[in-house]
C-alpha cells in the first residue's frame, strides 16, 4: 500500500498477515504496543475483503447496508489474520458517549455471533486473555491502552464528542477502578483518524474545546476567521492522556489520516457518508 503520511516517523507499520482465505490481509500495527509483548492488535484498511461498491472491500459494519454474508466473511478473514476466532470478538455499541464497560469471557462474541445486552458503550476494558476488544471507525479516533503491570487492556472510540468529554481519561479511570492500573504504567496509541488539515468544525464545537482544554486552544484549534476552525483531534487526545498521567514517551500518536487516504481507508467526510467501517482491535495474549 502507499498510505499518505503527515510525517515520515515510523509510528505504524504495515504487516501483511495470512487471512485463512488463501491470501494475505494488510494490518496496521504500532511497534510501541508490540514491544509490550503481551498483546495482539491492529487497525484495518479497506483492503483484503469481499464487500463491493461503496463498501469495497474490508467493510466491518453490519449496519450501513452491506450484505451480511460479506461482512461476516470479512470478519472471518480478519480473525485469521489476527490468529483468533470470530467468537472471541466483543463489540462496542458506539453512540459518542464516554461510557466504558468491563468485559469478561461471558461477553465473547457479543455483536457478531450473539446479541449485545448493553447499549451506549464507546469503550471496552478487560484483563481476560484472548477477548478481542473491537471498535469501529471512519474518521473518529481509536484509543489503545495496554497495562503491562496488571496485564489489562482498553480500546475506546473518541470522536469530537468523546474527545471533548475526555474519553481517554474515562478509560484510564475505569482501568484504575477495575484492575488497579496506574496511568504512568500505561502504553497507549492514538489511532488513524481525520487530521487537523481535513477536519473543519463550526464555532460551537470550537467553543466546547476551548472550555474543555483551557490553555491549549492555540495548540488544537486553527481559527480560519470565517466562523470555522480546523481541529486537531490527535493533539487533543494526547493532551487528555498526558493530563491523566500517561508518560509522553509511552504514547504513539498516529501520522495517518483517514480522510487523506480515501482509497485505502474509509472516511465519512471524504465519502460524504457513503462508506463502510474500519476497525481497531486488541487482545491479551495468554501469559
Amino acid at each position: 500500500m502507499n498510505l499518505k503520511k503527515k510525517n515520515n516517523d515510523i509510528v505504524l507499520e504495515e504487516v501483511w498477515c495470512e487471512n485463512g482465505a488463501g491470501s494475505t490481509l494488510p494490518l496496521l500495527k504500532y511497534p510501541l504496543l508490540e514491544q509490550t509483548g503481551i498483546v495482539e492488535h491492529c487497525f484495518t484498511t479497506r483492503i483484503g475483503g469481499v464487500s463491493k461498491g461503496i463498501y469495497e472491500s474490508l467493510n466491518l459494519s453490519f449496519t450501513r447496508g452491506d450484505e451480511d454474508a460479506a461482512v461476516r466473511e470479512n470478519f472471518r478473514r480478519l480473525a485469521g489474520a489476527m490468529k483468533t476466532d470470530v467468537s472471541k470478538f466483543v463489540f462496542t455499541d458506539q453512540t459518542h458517549t464516554t461510557n466504558v464497560r468491563r468485559v469478561t469471557a461471558e461477553d465473547a462474541g457479543k455483536g457478531i455471533v450473539k446479541e449485545r445486552d448493553y447499549t451506549d458503550i464507546d469503550g471496552l476494558i478487560t484483563n481476560e486473555p484472548g477477548l478481542v476488544l473491537s471498535t469501529f471507525y471512519a474518521d473518529c479516533v481509536p484509543l489503545y491502552f495496554v497495562d503491562p503491570v496488571h496485564r489489562a487492556i482498553g480500546m475506546s472510540h473518541s470522536g469530537w464528542k468523546g474527545t471533548v468529554g475526555k474519553m481517554g481519561a474515562a478509560t484510564i479511570t475505569a482501568m484504575k477502578r477495575e484492575f488497579g492500573t496506574e496511568a504512568k504504567d500505561l502504553v497507549c496509541a492514538i489511532g488513524p483518524s481525520i487530521c487537523q488539515d481535513c477536519y473543519e468544525v463550526s464555532e460551537d464545537v470550537a467553543d466546547a474545546f476551548k472550555e474543555a482544554f483551557p490553555g491549549h486552544a492555540d495548540e488544537i484549534l486553527l481559527d480560519k476567521k470565517n466562523g470555522k476552525y480546523q481541529l486537531d483531534l490527535w493533539g487533543a487526545n494526547e493532551i487528555v492522556l498526558t493530563e491523566a498521567g500517561v508518560l509522553k514517551e509511552k504514547i504513539a500518536v498516529t501520522n495517518i489520516c483517514t480522510c487523506c487516504n480515501p482509497d485505502l481507508l474509509f472516511s465519512h467526510r471524504a465519502s460524504h457518508g457513503k462508506r463502510g467501517n474500519l476497525g481497531a482491535f486488541i487482545y491479551l495474549r495468554n501469559a
